[in-house]
């Protein structure tokens, strides 16, 4: 995340998702954190491999791990789906496309490099990838993009938990387990290998 965005708003939000306010991306991951909404998406290809992306080295949270397509925050009040194609262009360059909610992931995790901490109401969403259709990641965004199957993936995160954001094994959880938001346990992505 560049830091010109650590000024933006964010949405907090109680255990079960209503707003309760909204404070800046900076605050909100200050130690100990904040609740606060978020979304992840998943850019799935037709032969069922998920895009992952390696986050910048100028991150301030997590940088140099592999994650999820894209991740952020909406603004207070902005629907999920724009909120998450404006990060899908900043990010990597892609058109929109249409997302599905497949669940939520509520997790904490501290990032022991730059000692921010994630303590996010995560929407899951999910688009299919377009053959054809183009990426173009930002460098201060993305270090590198890769196409793996699901399998794979969830081999790698249990070999090598450390190479991989921790909220990612909650997000393909969610895409191989949809689920009503309603009611999810609170997940501590520091406690678990992957964010599992």
């Amino acid at each position: 995340m560049s830091l010109s965005r650590e000024g933006h708003l964010v949405e907090l939000v109680d255990d079960a998702g209503r707003p309760v306010g909204e404070t800046t991306v900076a605050a909100a991951h200050q130690p100990p954190g904040q609740l606060h909404r978020a979304f992840s998406v998943l850019l799935v290809a037709p032969d069922g491999r998920v895009l992952l992306q390696r986050r910048a080295a100028v991150k301030t949270r997590f940088p140099l791990r592999w994650a999820n397509a894209c991740c952020g925050h909406p603004l207070p009040g902005e629907p999920l789906a724009e909120a998450a194609n404006r990060r899908l262009q900043e990010e990597l360059g892609a058109d929109p496309v249409p997302l599905t909610e497949v669940g939520v992931y509520v997790y904490r995790a501290e990032d022991p490099a730059t000692g921010r901490v994630e303590v996010e109401y995560d929407h899951v969403l999910c688009g299919e990838f377009q053959p054809g259709a183009q990426l173009r990641p930002e460098p201060a965004e993305v270090a590198e993009l890769r196409w793996v199957d699901l399998a794979t993936l969830i081999a790698e995160l249990d070999v090598d938990p450390d190479a991989y954001a921790p909220w990612l094994g909650g997000v393909v959880d969610r895409l191989l387990h949809p689920s009503d938001p309603a009611g999810l346990p609170v997940g501590d992505a520091s406690e678990r290998s992957g964010g599992r």
